[in-house]
């Protein structure tokens, strides 16, 4: 959520000779609707139905970059599918720069509230954990550019 998964995702891609794929591009052409509106007429369950088989269909072809929405992290299957997939990096920032890197207006479905900055304060809370029991490696990408992120992950590139 405002890491720059995406953006540092095709950036490194292109420095690694490999295919870049975002997960949530791959959700929304399957289904022929964009996130939103899968949240809007699945719910959330229905979207992370979605997402597990989207990344399961993803991960069993492997050879790429993948950029994963933040909440993928929310079934624990989708976590082991990952550290036993491939290697996770999490771009760690705080809540202040992700508010500030996504403005005040988002088409993120589960920042819908009045107060956004607590929305993505609450999730950001709520996921840590997580996050970091699916990361190999944790960047604290907080005061990097895209580019500073892509060397750091090259440089703890496993192999």
């Amino acid at each position: 959520m405002g890491a720059g998964k995406s953006t540092v995702g095709r950036m490194l891609a292109g420095r690694l000779g490999m295919d870049f794929v975002d997960l949530d591009e791959v959700i929304e052409a399957a289904a022929e609707m964009s996130v939103e509106g899968i949240f809007h007429a699945e719910g959330e369950e229905g979207f992370r139905g979605r997402e597990a088989e989207a990344l399961k269909g993803e991960l069993e072809t492997g050879g790429k970059v993948l950029a994963c929405g933040g909440g993928v992290v929310n079934r624990e299957e989708n976590v082991r599918l990952l550290t036993e997939a491939c290697s996770v990096f999490y771009l760690r920032i705080s809540a202040e720069t992700a508010i500030r890197r996504l403005g005040g207006t988002t088409g993120r479905p589960l920042l819908q509230g009045v107060d956004m900055a607590w929305d993505v304060r609450e999730l950001m809370d709520e996921r840590e954990g997580r996050y970091v029991r699916a990361a190999h490696e944790v960047i604290e990408a907080d005061d990097m550019t895209p580019e500073q992120v892509v060397e750091e992950i090259i440089a703890r590139w496993p192999g």
